[in-house]
């Protein structure tokens, strides 16, 4: 399947760090087939990073690393809030001066991915969000723009092998526009992949207590 093409942006975009920016525009393999474990490669399948689960009791957080399993950012979920925000902070850190970006939905409840980004300046909910994520995940089409406007810097898309043109279970690619920080379009991916999981798994649970109430019977408050 051809991939996107577009046009340089006229500033670079470097949130985590500029050693993540390649010169000109970079297709990436992203394979989510293990549960929770992401790989991203370029085409030639060479490892460019990883995103490992690290859940707590309490929260749930992802770290994205490097070829080399080294840490380059946590990812965490914040508790107790509607508009399914999270943090992401520089290394391994879970301290709010380590903050570089976080990200939230506008709305409680949205039927289409939709995700604002905010950098680490950004001190009111008033503010204009910096980069944003629309489209449809379940369709692996969504872009990344910059703040509330029309310009791309990343877009998703599906892979398709070439026996009878099958979609590949489980993975998809990624094109970044030339020196754009293709870790920071990674963590981004792997924050709407694990709202996805989360969403899943929470309906899985429901599903499945319902089941096992309807299988059973109530009595004095417990499942007997």
């Amino acid at each position: 399947m051809a991939q996107p093409s577009y046009s340089p942006l006229s500033w670079p975009v470097s949130v985590i760090d500029s050693q993540f920016m390649a010169p000109s525009q970079l297709d990436i393999i992203v394979d989510t087939t293990l549960r929770g474990y992401i790989v991203i490669t370029d085409t030639n399948h060479k490892i460019l990073l990883k995103v490992k689960p690290c859940d707590t009791s309490f929260h749930y957080q992802r770290v994205l690393l490097d070829a080399d399993d080294e840490p380059i950012v946590m990812i965490r979920k914040k508790l107790l809030t509607g508009h399914h925000r999270w943090n992401v902070f520089r290394g391994d850190s879970k301290s709010k001066s380590d903050i570089i970006f976080s990200t939230k939905t506008p709305n409680m409840i949205q039927m289409k991915t939709n995700v604002h980004v905010f950098l680490a300046n950004k001190t009111s909910s008033k503010h204009v969000c910096d980069f944003k994520i629309k489209g449809s995940w379940y369709n692996r089409n969504c872009t990344i723009f910059v703040g509330d406007t029309s310009t791309p810097i990343a877009q998703m898309s599906k892979i398709q092998s070439s026996e009878k043109a099958k979609l590949v279970e489980g993975k998809f690619m990624v094109t970044i526009c030339a020196s754009v920080d293709y870790a920071f379009v990674m963590t981004l991916i792997a924050i709407v992949e694990a709202m996805k999981m989360i969403k899943s798994d929470k309906r899985d649970k429901t599903f499945s207590l319902v089941g096992t109430i309807s299988g059973g019977c109530i009595s004095g408050g417990l499942l007997m």
